[in-house]
């Protein structure tokens, strides 16, 4: 999560980020999500539900879905899919990550050895250590990460900056990293993030789809 409302100086790594990134209260999409699978995410808006169904192919034998409210579109953008809501600034970063990329973090479990090269990445693109990081887990399998760096530059009262992701590992090949972006309010970024968790679905088999 970012919590400032402007930009004042980019004469830190740190600060220099933060000209480029967006202003809101969820950071950037997952960094190095391999595989390029943009096609296989499909957006259905369903006008009497007042939601938008989302659903995604990983392989020919595993799945995933999950609803957002209103109506949002999807936007192909490197090795992810971008969503963005039709009537707001919220968006919702979609990314895949092999377990194969992950073989060699030391740590137990998918979820976090995904959270520890997330990290990893950060600190190497903002040239400093997070000075706090928090990896917590929530319903549907999924594990919270956030790491948090403080800078003098920052505007916000705490000069801190978080970047946030949910990890959902998918089955023990594939994880879906999940990044809410564009929300200034917390209330409403934790509502967005509770109806896409609570509306997530992953599908095994061969007839899964899209």
């Amino acid at each position: 999560m970012i919590q400032a409302s402007k930009i004042v100086s980019c004469g830190t790594a740190l600060a220099a980020f933060l000209c480029t990134a967006s202003i809101a209260w969820a950071a950037t999409a997952p960094l190095g999500a391999s595989g390029s699978w943009h096609e296989t995410i499909r957006t259905r808006f369903e006008p009497q539900a007042g939601q938008t169904r989302v659903a995604g192919r990983v392989s020919s034998g595993l799945c995933f879905a999950l609803s957002l409210p209103q109506e949002w579109r999807a936007h192909a953008e490197g090795s992810g899919t971008r969503l963005k809501a039709a009537f707001s600034d919220a968006e919702l970063e979609v990314g895949l990550r092999s377990a194969h990329e992950l073989r060699d973090m030391p740590q137990p479990d998918l979820a976090s050895r995904d959270a520890a090269l997330l990290q990893q990445d950060y600190e190497s693109l903002l040239g400093r250590p997070a000075q706090s990081v928090s990896l917590a887990s929530l319903s549907a399998g999924a594990t919270r990460w956030s790491a948090t760096w403080v800078d003098a530059y920052l505007p916000s009262g705490s000069h801190g900056m978080t970047v946030e992701t949910l990890i959902v590992p998918l089955s023990s090949d594939w994880v879906l990293e999940l990044s809410v972006t564009q929300v200034m309010e917390k209330e409403r970024y934790e509502a967005l993030l509770a109806s896409v968790l609570s509306g997530l679905r992953v599908q095994r088999g061969s007839d899964c789809g899209v």
